[in-house]
């Protein structure tokens, strides 16, 4: 499987030369610099074997998921020819005898599979260079989608680690940085984890898609939409643009009723009875009696004439006016 591998110099003069490619198209500068250059000293590290059972994850997730056709690749790459790459770990911070992964889960979780010890350069290193390390080592490849990346550098930031610290662990400009947060700050992880890596949205639709979500209404009906049973079963990119679409669109919502006013009309003699509502769009006039009938039939015959009086009077009072 083609991969970016700038640890790659640890399997000998062919991956040498690959790593070399590799870094070649990858930006190296400013305080990115010191990152590249301790890949370089951990090229010149022994590589060991560990029993996978004594390796945990890192402490900061920097994937969705794993069951996709990259993971499949790599299983079966592995089972035919070997571990090629090692993984670096670092002794764990609270456990002793243990070791924390900084990157290469994937090869991990292969081992555990197969049963194999994983090839691995053991480190000693703080948090902060924990992190640099593997979002590194993440910026150096290309199968990590946008809001991976994204729920990365939130989870990061969760860890106590400086903006900065996040920029430079995924050499991010202020832009991209400050969209990532848009879309932490109005996309809820869940909503993110049921959508799942979608590795063909980009960031704009991403940052779109918070903008969407900035209307509390929204959110709610995002919490609803990812839990129907269908949503689940569909590829993540078709999930990204199911949930947009829907978002996008205008809820269909039932008008409260109009108000009523209501009120009786009767003459001196008590001969007739009226009720009369007012909606506001319809106006009913109800007579009761043994005069309803011809008293409404009074009224009907001369409706034509009623209403010219009215126009009559609506005008008349546009002109005093």
């Amino acid at each position: 499987m083609a991969r970016k591998d700038v640890f790659g110099s640890v399997m000998g003069a062919g991956a040498a030369a690959a790593e070399v490619r590799d870094v070649a198209n990858y930006a190296v500068r400013g305080a990115s610099r010191s990152i590249m250059q301790s890949f370089e000293e951990l090229s010149k590290s022994s590589v060991v074997d560990l029993d996978p059972a004594l390796i945990d994850s890192s402490f900061v997730s920097d994937r969705i998921d794993d069951a996709d056709d990259e993971f499949l690749e790599l299983l079966a790459a592995i089972r035919e020819r070997g571990q090629d790459s090692p993984v670096l770990v670092r002794p764990h911070p609270s456990a002793p005898g243990r070791y924390q992964t900084v990157f290469g889960h994937r090869r991990l979780k292969v081992a555990r599979h197969l049963g194999r010890p994983v090839r691995a350069v053991v480190k000693n290193m703080d948090d902060k260079d924990h992190v640099i390390a593997q979002g590194q080592e993440n910026a150096a490849r290309a199968d990590l989608s946008f809001i991976e990346r994204t729920l990365f550098a939130e989870r990061i930031l969760k860890a106590g680690h400086s903006p900065e610290t996040v920029k430079l662990a995924l050499a991010l400009d202020d832009t991209t940085f400050s969209k990532m947060r848009s879309v932490t700050s109005h996309v809820p992880e869940g909503i993110i984890l049921a959508v799942g890596a979608a590795k063909g949205i980009g960031r704009d639709r991403w940052w779109q898609l918070a903008k969407l979500m900035e209307r509390h209404e929204n959110g709610l009906r995002a919490a609803d939409y990812v839990k129907r049973a269908d949503f689940s079963s569909l590829q993540s990119d078709i999930r990204f643009t199911r949930l947009f679409d829907f978002l996008s669109s205008v809820p269909n919502r039932a008008r409260a009723p109009a108000k009523s006013q209501d009120r009786a009309w009767t003459p001196g003699d008590k001969s007739v009875r009226a009720k009369i509502t007012d909606t506001g769009k319809i106006f009913t006039l109800a007579l009761k009696s043994k005069d309803a009938s011809t008293f409404g039939a009074f009224i009907a015959d001369r409706l034509d004439e009623l209403f010219v009086a009215f126009r009559e009077s609506e005008q008349a009072k546009k002109t005093g006016d």
